[in-house]
């Protein structure tokens, strides 16, 4: 792929998190326990879930989804990762570093689509709901998540094939602990300012439709709850979309200062400390966020534990969402 001289690059350099080496060990056991956390989180979740027929619900369908997104999503980081604290040299293959960069974008793009069903979803029901067992009904709910995963697809297909044709011929030194698209744009040896604004307004549009209907969606939700007499019921109204609320305010913010500037305007320490949240902190918290701010979950976790089932979650057979 690379003109003149130059020999085009086989493997990429990850320089991780630090090159400090006294910090190398306390990083590990304090990532290592996030992951960990992570993974027992998402899926102590969607087993709940998927054993409680009090969550046999489309709001809890999505995010049994969103559980299974964000397993998805830490583990195409903090493997490497983990790994990279005990190596000398963190070198990654080229066709490896583009998968990661594949599965980066797949999932991280169907979180966004899956942000925004959930806020419909609180809208529909909210706003409407007396035509909320038809306007989301099985079919609809099952519609929705698979068009998530499609865009996620679709999303990632087109700007891994845009990064691909570029001639990456040295320095394969990669300022970050995965295969970003900033970072892999600034190793380019080419002109690569097309392919930045195209990826930037495709992120962009992506981000910001999503975005639009998440606030839309919690617009009207406000009005709604305004209208409520009483105190009790627009506080139950309310209860039921802050967790939503506070995930899309920890997800957005750090993604957002990461991946909607151009990479010639961005710092990639910074950009560094900001992908540790969306990427790998925010897997790990949304799990206790829907848990600690939620009396159905924490009811359901109270029975699951007192009648020993909850060991047994992922064995059951799931139940279609009503």
């Amino acid at each position: 792929m690379a003109g003149g001289n130059h020999t085009p690059v086989t493997q990429f350099i990850l320089l991780g998190l630090t090159s400090e080496p006294k910090l190398q060990a306390p990083l590990f056991l304090i990532f290592l326990l996030i992951y960990l956390l992570t993974l027992m989180g998402n899926l102590g979740l969607m087993a709940l879930i998927r054993t409680n027929p009090r969550l046999h619900t489309p709001m809890y369908f999505f995010l049994c989804n969103l559980s299974l997104v964000d397993l998805c999503y830490s583990s195409v980081f903090s493997p490497k990762l983990l790994v990279g604290f005990w190596l000398e040299k963190k070198t990654v293959s080229y066709s490896a570093c583009f998968a990661q960069h594949f599965f980066f974008l797949l999932f991280v793009t169907t979180e966004v689509f899956l942000l925004a069903v959930m806020a419909y979803d609180r809208y529909a029901a909210i706003c409407n709901p007396l035509v909320y067992a038809v306007s989301m009904s099985q079919r609809v709910c099952v519609q929705l998540v698979a068009g998530s995963y499609v865009g996620g697809v679709l999303n990632s297909l087109v700007q891994t094939c845009c990064l691909l044709p570029l001639p990456f011929c040295g320095p394969n030194v990669i300022n970050h602990y995965f295969c970003d698209t900033n970072p892999l744009l600034k190793l380019t040896c080419s002109d690569d300012r097309l392919n930045e604004l195209l990826l930037v307004t495709f992120n962009g549009a992506i981000s910001m439709s999503a975005l639009f209907i998440i606030v839309i969606s919690y617009l009207y939700i406000l009005f709604s709850i305004l209208r409520i007499r009483s105190a009790e019921g627009r506080h139950k109204a309310f209860s039921t979309c802050a967790s939503h609320l506070l995930t899309v305010t920890l997800f957005y913010v750090p993604a957002g200062l990461s991946h909607m500037q151009p990479a010639s305007k961005y710092s990639l320490e910074m950009e560094k400390v900001t992908a540790v949240f969306y990427t790998l902190l925010v897997p790990m918290l949304n799990p206790l966020i829907y848990s600690l701010r939620n009396k159905e979950v924490k009811e359901a976790l109270r029975k699951a534990m007192a009648s020993n089932i909850f060991v047994r979650c992922l064995l059951a057979k799931p139940t279609p969402i009503s």
